[in-house]
């Protein structure tokens, strides 16, 4: 603006200027008629003229480079509109592509794929863009990060996460066990065993695993699902002789709801409410974060003292902010029973159907559900849960069944054992749970757990009994008691040490059986009992012969009753992590661990008190994948 103030000055000046001689000229012109204008001031007025002419061209210029100025600028945005648009449509044809085939898929239209090669069919599939050299090279980062991140599929609205791990694992015992990775606390052999001169390995991939998480979202709830299965199951075709052929296992298959009120609503097969979590109360990868603190071992047993199940459950979960959370859930019953010295005057348990559960094993009777409650706080510093169950276990008993052949029982006519007068019996159980875990500095976790009742051994990986047997053929509950010590150390962020101790006790649970019909002397009969027989705990047998297999097998114990008091177990570990990122995570672990059963003192047939253990000394170790 300032070359054109300075233009517009000139003009003023030049104007001026020759308005001054006109005005001389005039006043010359009247003063005397023999004073004629001379020739110079002729020629200041036409320099004047010209001067001003000169300016106003230059005015003239100025005005049209500056119209010239504006006019590039409309053009500019004028282009940048039409860009706009442009881009608009191709993002609105992009989506009615995207729709369209996910209409194609969703109606299961037919596909050729011949014309496309695997990387090309892969992005497809996932929805990927292929780069370009036309792209710019943030967009070519913003790509690479997405394409690096761990795999979610988007389909009809959902977001599906496939996940899991390969494992290649193997354990070493000094004492055989017959067993792969999975390690049966509560068949610790005896001192006596041909098993317990003889050590084991066993190398395995049955233990990995495979996840689906899906995850929907709605106005006011987020819909999600877990399914997970690994192969540590046997069919009655499956060997390790040579194809290793195991079936898939279910462990968890759920579905929740859970509300922005706080409130979330779970059906289906998962980890038990009094499985320990890490925060609040909620299923494992609930929202893909995994929550429950199992022990970090290799062996799928956990450790000792660890209080679990994985069985069908409702729940229902209530949030109280960040701090206080309350969950009630009914879940799967089932019965462990052990006993000793009863007569046929109950049944308690039978054989799977053929066309619905294992045959080899037995089921309880479940005349209803498990009740479990459980509040969980989280202050600030720490971790704490209360929990409680209630259980009930249900038997028919035989008041005649187990009589002598020479006795006339319920007005029977006919001499010896019948079912006359049978009835239905049931004993309620329960049990309640304390935890704490807390973290150092984001180093160091240590926790403390306990649980203790009656008729709840079937949740400690011991599996303990959780019902005995009375005289009169109704269920005796046994007392049980849990406890579990955690430390780890995350030493770096590739290494990580762990620590295990636990206990898993069951009381004595037994009765003198003084009914004349069924001894001819009062005889203890149930669980644990000091005058049940241990004397061929510490005698090895001669094998003994199976149809199942071609050759002999380990002889039994003769007069080894083994009621198990206790089992302990302390574990030592560590994961160090090769590589962890966008690729996924590969990792090596160890585990040692020492454990040994502690049996009731029974006699040698005599009245020498007899206590034989059993323990066993194992080494873990892994190779795991795990997908991003």
């Amino acid at each position: 603006m300032k070359p054109l103030r300075q233009l517009l000055v000139s003009i003023l000046v030049s104007v001026a200027l020759t308005a001054s001689i006109w005005a001389q000229t005039n006043s010359a012109a009247t003063s005397a008629s023999q004073n004629s204008v001379s020739a110079a001031d002729i020629q200041a007025l036409k320099d004047g003229l010209a001067s001003a002419l000169n300016q106003i061209q230059q005015l003239r210029d100025e005005l049209r480079r500056r119209d010239q100025a504006v006019q590039r600028a409309q053009t500019t945005a004028t282009d940048a509109a039409a860009k706009a648009e442009a881009a608009q449509l191709k993002a609105t044809q992009q989506s009615e592509t995207v729709d369209a085939l996910q209409n194609d898929v969703a109606n299961l239209k037919p596909v050729s794929a011949s014309g496309l090669n695997s990387v090309q069919l892969r992005n497809a599939v996932l929805n990927i863009q292929e780069p370009t050299s036309t792209q710019a090279p943030e967009e070519q980062q913003v790509l690479n990060a997405q394409m690096e991140s761990p795999i979610t599929l988007r389909f009809r609205g959902i977001n599906i996460t496939p996940g899991g791990y390969a494992e290649g694992a193997f354990v070493w015992r000094s004492r055989a066990l017959g067993a792969d990775l999975p390690t049966p606390y509560n068949n610790l052999t005896m001192p006596g065993a041909s098993q317990s001169q003889i050590s084991e390995f066993f190398g395995s991939g049955r233990q990995s695993k495979i996840t689906t998480f899906v995850q929907g979202h709605l106005n006011n709830v987020d819909l999600s699902s877990y399914v997970s299965a690994d192969f540590l199951s046997a069919g009655v075709t499956s060997t390790s002789t040579e194809t290793n052929s195991y079936t898939l296992r279910l462990r968890q298959a759920w579905a929740q709801a859970k509300f922005t009120n706080g409130f979330s609503f779970l059906a289906g097969q998962s980890w038990s409410l009094v499985t320990e979590d890490a925060k609040g109360i909620a299923p494992d990868d609930d929202m893909g974060k995994t929550n429950d603190v199992r022990p970090k071992t290799i062996d799928p047993s956990y450790n000792v003292g660890f209080v679990f199940a994985r069985q069908w459950g409702l729940r229902l979960t209530k949030s109280f902010g960040d701090k206080f959370t309350a969950a009630v859930a009914v879940e799967n019953p089932q019965a462990t029973v052990t006993t000793h010295g009863n007569v046929n005057n109950y049944i308690f348990v039978q054989p799977g159907a053929s066309n619905s559960y294992n045959t080899t094993a037995t089921y309880g009777f479940n005349p209803s559900p498990d009740l479990i409650a459980k509040v969980a706080f989280d202050p600030g510093f720490g971790h704490y849960e209360i929990f409680g169950i209630a259980d009930r276990f249900a038997d028919r008993v035989f008041p005649c069944g187990g009589v002598l052949s020479t006795v006339t029982c319920g007005g029977s006519t006919t001499a010896g054992p019948n079912a006359l007068g049978a009835y239905n019996t049931s004993k309620e159980g329960g049990a309640v749970g304390l935890s704490g875990r807390w973290n150092f500095a984001r180093r160091v976790t240590f926790g403390v757990k306990g649980f203790g009742g009656s008729g709840v051994g079937r949740y400690g990986p011991g599996a303990l009994p959780d019902v005995s047997i009375n005289p009169d053929g109704s269920p005796h509950l046994v007392k049980n008691l849990m406890g579990l010590g955690t430390l780890e150390l995350h030493v770096t962020k590739k290494l990580d040490l762990l620590g295990y101790g636990g206990v898993e006790y069951a009381a004595r649970t037994w009765s003198l059986d003084s009914n004349a019909n069924h001894f001819a002397k009062p005889t203890p009969v149930g669980y644990g009992a000091p005058a049940f027989n241990n004397s061929g705990c510490y005698t090895e047998t001669v094998p003994g012969t199976s149809t199942f297999v071609s050759g002999s097998v380990s002889g039994s114990l003769s007069g080894c009753t083994g009621d198990t008091r206790a089992v302990i177990e302390g574990t030592l570990g560590f994961w160090y992590k090769f590589y962890s990122g966008p690729k996924g995570s590969f990792r090596y672990g160890t585990q040692f661990s020492y454990v040994t059963r502690n049996t009731w003192s029974g006699n040698d047939g005599t009245t020498t008190s007899r206590s034989p253990n059993g323990l066993d000394t194992m080494v873990f170790s892994s190779f795991r994948y795990y997908l991003p």
